[in-house]
């Protein structure tokens, strides 16, 4: 793929279980077998010491050395997490993004309906191309301005049986 050098390309990466794990979490309340506690799940984000998933970290250093780039990370996570998120994605070996979009305190949608608005404003306002982008959950990689190309990255931990054997997503709003 040709990419223009005028500094809108970007690529896009979500962060819970698609750039850093949660697995460690999830070890402890028996693989989520457990109803998700959303306190105890925030508490730990709020630990701040979630291991990278290394095979994100390769590819995401990989897109930074083309150059012609840019990686936004855009998250569910509360705006109130900013700097815990910053500093756990910086000591995981995530580092020199562009932009990082966390959700608002006050907002009241869904974490889809999030997403998709960051996504739209990214390219309808500020003119970028999303020539990637990659996340665990279908609110990462659905609706509008997807990009060139999406990962779904595989979660089990985020699905259940639903009617006629497809999977429904269980949606997190942290």
């Amino acid at each position: 793929m040709e990419l223009a050098d005028d500094g809108k390309n970007i690529c896009i990466f979500d962060v819970d279980d698609a750039t850093l794990s949660n697995l460690p979490y999830y070890e402890v309340h028996h693989y989520g077998a457990e109803a998700v506690n959303s306190t105890a799940l925030n508490e730990w984000f709020m630990v701040g010491k979630l291991p990278a998933l290394n095979e994100t970290l390769e590819f995401y250093n990989n897109l930074l050395k083309l150059e012609k780039i840019k990686l936004i990370i855009l998250t569910g996570r509360r705006d109130d997490m900013e700097d815990v998120v910053k500093a756990n994605l910086q000591e995981a070996g995530y580092g020199n993004w562009t932009k990082l979009i966390l959700k608002e305190t006050s907002y009241s949608g869904s974490t889809f309906e999030f997403k998709e608005e960051e996504r739209r404003k990214l390219v309808e306002e500020d003119g970028y191309r999303i020539i990637g982008n990659m996340g665990d959950q279908w609110s990462d990689i659905q609706g509008i301005h997807l990009g060139n190309w999406t990962f779904k990255l595989s979660n089990p931990l985020y699905y259940t049986a639903g009617a006629q054997g497809t999977d429904q997503n269980l949606y997190f709003d942290f």
